[in-house]
């Protein structure tokens, strides 16, 4: 349960039938962004403004945000380190052991692809009023999944966030350029939305809807934090395309501080702009930006940002879909799970079927559990392996100080200790149902892990995979 894979001896495993390295600093850093930037500015924060913290929801994005930089530290330093796919699953296998990187990897594939889902429910509102805008009012069962919060609006099942995350899995077995081509033209134009919102909206602020800015004084402020700690996150998402970028030690560090820096700059500001534009109680909690700029006589310029919205978020799919894929792929690559998912299409070198079977039970978690439960279930399991990272990295430091780091993180130890600290905080303010779910879930990798994966890893002596492991086979693509 503590062997680890040895540091010095990582390599990147492509044997010429792995993955394909074709992303520089710029695709790297517009995936960071696609996955931070979306839902949480959208979705999220309108959300969060009406129903936990008010005008503070300011105050639980920089909570959330400081938390998340002092991980981001972290996560820079071993993504310079171990140039490897599987981002927080592979730096605890090296530094914490198997069961401890066993532990993160299982947690990570429910949690990503729940985000998945998320994102998915969170453009499917805005489709909505993009639809109520220009007057086609589709039947209200589709429209979104039943809520026992809300029992009278008729929903009963997503129909559109199905569609999407069966669209992403689709765009991703694609090959990995093209898909990274998408993803940079998308993000350019959400930037540009948001900055569209930002400085039309700044014009029509009322800093009386400011007051009270504590409503729900300071729990509710740490409570709407730990549910947007969900949007401020999504770097550690792209560092699992560690194999696919082509310098990955020295363009994985900038990427993951870029694309933090830029979004929190532009969360900040968005989130003056909705709670000045609207009082927090006024606010729409599925569509409030959209509804927000038709409270003030702007409708044209909500159903652009509907739209934008719904293309922006796309890339929120892509980002955590992308993730979960690699995760996987690493885990099977290691023999922790079964090794036909790491196989990878001749074509395009991308594990195609781990890719279709996470599209299609997120298309499922999207279409039937409603957008506060799944985020919330996503941020316990995000939470949970930035502790481990940011324990990983102390332990590293003073162990190995010999190891060559293209980026050391600043004001260590004191640095990835308050990331893990803030954390254990933040998860403690989930509902107790959320933990629950997370508790069933990490029963079930308890039993799969030593039923199957301890025995069958390539760490394992006794393992027939030990002695001398092929690459991973290719397969055609599935047509």
């Amino acid at each position: 349960m503590v062997r680890r894979k040895p540091i010095d001896q990582i390599e990147e495993e492509d044997h010429g039938g792995g993955l394909k390295r074709t992303l520089g600093l710029w695709q790297l850093t517009a995936i960071g962004i696609g996955g931070i930037i979306g839902a949480g500015i959208f979705a999220l924060a309108g959300k969060v403004a009406n129903q936990n913290a008010g005008p503070a929801v300011l105050a639980s994005f920089l909570i959330a945000g400081v938390a998340s930089a002092a991980a981001a530290f972290s996560y820079a330093e071993f993504a310079g380190l171990i140039p490897k796919a599987g981002s927080a699953y592979t730096y605890g296998y090296a530094v914490l052991g198997e069961f401890a990187g066993w532990f993160i990897g299982w947690d990570l594939l429910l949690e990503y692809t729940a985000i998945v889902a998320v994102v998915a429910i969170g453009i499917s509102g805005y489709f909505g009023y993009l639809l109520g805008a220009v007057g086609i009012n589709l039947p209200p069962w589709m429209m979104g999944a039943y809520d026992p919060t809300d029992p009278t609006n008729g929903h009963r099942v997503d129909v559109f966030a199905i569609i999407l995350c069966l669209f992403i899995a689709f765009l991703l077995t694609r090959g990995i350029k093209a898909a990274a081509r998408f993803e940079t033209i998308v993000v350019g134009v959400k930037i540009a939305l948001v900055l569209l919102v930002i400085v039309v909206g700044v014009f029509f602020i009322n800093t009386g809807n400011y007051h009270p800015f504590f409503p729900h004084g300071f729990a509710g402020t740490m409570s709407g934090a730990a549910i947007v700690f969900f949007a401020v996150f999504g770097y550690d998402a792209m560092s699992t395309a560690a194999e696919e970028s082509v310098d990955s030690r020295k363009h994985m560090p900038k990427a993951i501080i870029y694309s933090l820096a830029i979004s929190m700059v532009l969360y900040v500001l968005a989130c003056l702009v909705l709670t000045g534009m609207q009082y927090y109680t006024e606010i729409n909690p599925n569509a409030g930006f959209s509804t927000a700029f038709k409270s003030v006589g702007l409708p044209g310029l909500g159903s652009i940002i509907a739209v934008g919205a719904i293309i922006g978020i796309l890339t929120v799919l892509f980002t955590f879909m992308l993730g979960v894929t690699r995760v996987w792929y690493s885990m099977s690559r290691d023999r922790l799970l079964p090794k036909v998912f790491a196989k990878t299409s001749r074509k395009h070198r991308v594990p195609t079927l781990a890719t279709w079977i996470v599209g299609i039970v997120s298309a499922l978690i999207a279409g039937v559990v409603p957008i506060g439960e799944a985020a919330e279930l996503t941020n316990i399991g995000i939470l949970l392996a930035f502790f481990v990272v940011c324990i990983a990295v102390i332990v590293l430091r003073y162990k190995r100080p010999d190891l060559p780091r293209t980026f050391k993180l600043p004001g260590m130890p004191v640095v990835p200790a308050i990331g893990a600290i803030a954390s254990i905080w933040l998860i403690t303010y989930l509902q107790p149902l959320t933990w629950l779910r997370f508790a069933i879930w990490f029963v079930i990798g308890l039993i799969i892990y030593f039923a199957y994966s301890r025995k069958s890893s390539l760490l394992n002596p006794n393992s027939k995979h030990h002695a001398a492991e092929v690459p991973p086979p290719t397969v055609p693509d599935a047509e």
